[in-house]
């Protein structure tokens, strides 16, 4: 289950950074959907540790 919450934290932080970023151009995209899928990803396996073990 961590896995699979880890993989959808990371897909949606990233879309989300893309999404934020490509307002300003293709490069920033880009650095900002790396940074909104580490954010993704400690989120979910937070989210993991807290309330699903």
């Amino acid at each position: 289950m961590g896995t699979l919450m880890a993989l959808v934290g990371t897909t949606i932080g990233g879309a989300l950074g893309w999404w934020l970023g490509a307002r300003v151009g293709m490069m920033t995209a880009f650095m900002v959907s790396m940074v909104g899928t580490g954010v993704g990803l400690y989120a979910a396996r937070r989210f993991v540790s807290t309330y699903l073990e």
